[in-house]
């Protein structure tokens, strides 16, 4: 219930203005985060407590299974004004492993509405990737789905006009994939998931 949601944030506030009385103020007067973060909307997974940051260093974008669509006005829009207009220059996408859309992605059961729609991607890079998957364990399948569909995300981030103009004007931004690990709380860098100019 929002009551209860309500009671929470008042009992949060007090007990932040109480350990840091100019938090809130800080907080207030200006927006500079180091990072744009592409994550999957999954409630287990919030960008600024799994990277160890503080409200305000990260500005976020989050989706079903962090599926960098190149046709995502909103996902577009932030990275633009991220850049543009916050001056950000690391840019990361994050998957998690455990993810429910790559599950559903390992499926051609195609019954969850518009999320079919959605993961379409990932499924494309199963497809793409049968002979390396088809070895693997389901959940390795799953772990190394949920790599690609990161990588994938890097290289469509680079390729939109948003990084190849910054790029063009000598901005140096880059774009890095990165995993969440549920079982353990580990963040990891894919190695040669790195798009810089």
């Amino acid at each position: 219930m929002p009551e209860e949601l309500i009671r929470r944030n008042r009992d949060w506030a007090a007990r932040i203005e109480s350990d840091n009385p100019d938090f809130f103020p800080r907080l207030a007067a200006l927006q500079k985060p180091d990072y744009f973060w592409i994550g999957c909307a999954d409630a287990r997974v919030p960008a600024n407590v799994v990277a160890g940051l503080e409200p305000g260093e990260v500005f976020v974008h989050r989706n079903v299974a962090n599926v960098v669509h190149a046709s995502d006005l909103n996902l577009l829009s932030a990275l633009q004004f991220a850049i543009e207009g916050l001056g950000i220059r690391k840019v990361i996408v994050c998957g998690h492993y455990g993810c429910g859309g790559v599950r559903a992605a390992c499926s051609d059961h195609h019954g969850h509405g518009l999320v079919d729609h959605w993961i379409a991607p990932i499924r494309a890079l199963r497809h793409s990737h049968k002979g390396e998957l088809s070895s693997l364990t389901p959940a390795e399948r799953e772990n190394l789905l949920v790599e690609l569909n990161v990588r994938a995300g890097v290289d469509r981030i680079a390729e939109t006009p948003i990084l190849q103009d910054a790029w063009a004007a000598g901005l140096p931004v880059a774009v890095h994939g990165m995993v969440y690990s549920l079982a353990d709380g580990i963040l990891s860098q894919l190695e040669g998931a790195t798009r810089v100019a």
